[in-house]
């Protein structure tokens, strides 16, 4: 029982030093510097993204100015149908023809101004979204300062309580700790809990027939749902 005894001094100082994790994972401090330092890291892949998409856009609206020039330049050799239907021409091609290609080029005039509208409002989200990287430029600053100057207070804090668990590690079995520290890195907490009635406290499963053996000798043994390390108390 004094393995269990030491482990549970070690775990209710390691509660706090969870306690104190716990809070600068949730603080505004915190928040405020992660999410600023995201929002850096995913800008300059998303200006860029957004800058070769407006190259392309333009090379698109490029391409479709110059079939409209062309369609439009062709489209000037029906302009003179009655000097054809004067020489006894049959103009009833050249009609048929003339109202595809002024089809084709009220089409065409449809995609330009459509595509120009894309590439004014993607213009203008690359402008607003490089504002706002300047913006929280700055901003990144300032939070990046008062999150470590947050975080310089929680370190002395974690330090302290560190220091203790060193202490306390001394009287436990080298193995046991390792399993221990294994479980806490899975943020398994608490690690070390009672049997209740032949079940783990904390998840409520029964103890196998091996556990009840294990438990009955004053030994610890572990749940087989939630594996947490488990004592009679």
């Amino acid at each position: 029982m004094a393995q269990v005894e030491q482990l549970l001094k070690y775990q209710d100082e390691d509660a706090k030093l969870n306690k104190i994790e716990k809070e600068a994972a949730t603080s505004e401090e915190w928040k405020n510097y992660s999410q600023a330092k995201s929002f850096l890291t995913k800008a300059p892949e998303k200006l860029d993204a957004m800058d070769a998409k407006a190259v392309e856009m333009n090379a698109a609206l490029e391409k479709l100015n110059e079939k409209y020039e062309e369609i439009a330049e062709t489209l000037k050799d029906y302009e003179n149908l009655d000097e054809l239907v004067n020489d006894g021409a049959d103009i009833s091609f050249y009609k048929k023809n003339a109202t595809q290609l002024t089809e084709k080029l009220k089409a065409i005039k449809s995609e330009i101004n459509a595509l120009s509208k894309s590439v004014k409002e993607a213009d203008e989200e690359f402008k607003a979204l490089k504002k706002k990287t300047i913006a929280m430029q700055e901003k990144y600053k300032e939070y990046s300062a008062v999150y470590q100057e947050y975080k310089k207070g929680k370190i002395a804090e974690m330090d302290a309580v560190k220091a203790e668990l060193e202490k306390l590690s001394k009287g436990i079995d080298k193995e046991v700790l390792a399993r221990y520290k294994t479980k806490r890195s899975e943020r398994i907490f608490p690690i070390l809990c009672a049997v209740r009635n032949d079940r783990c406290s904390q998840c409520g499963m029964e103890l196998s027939i091996v556990g009840k053996e294990k438990i009955a000798g004053g030994n610890v043994t572990e749940c087989d749902n939630c594996h947490r390390f488990l004592y009679k108390e």
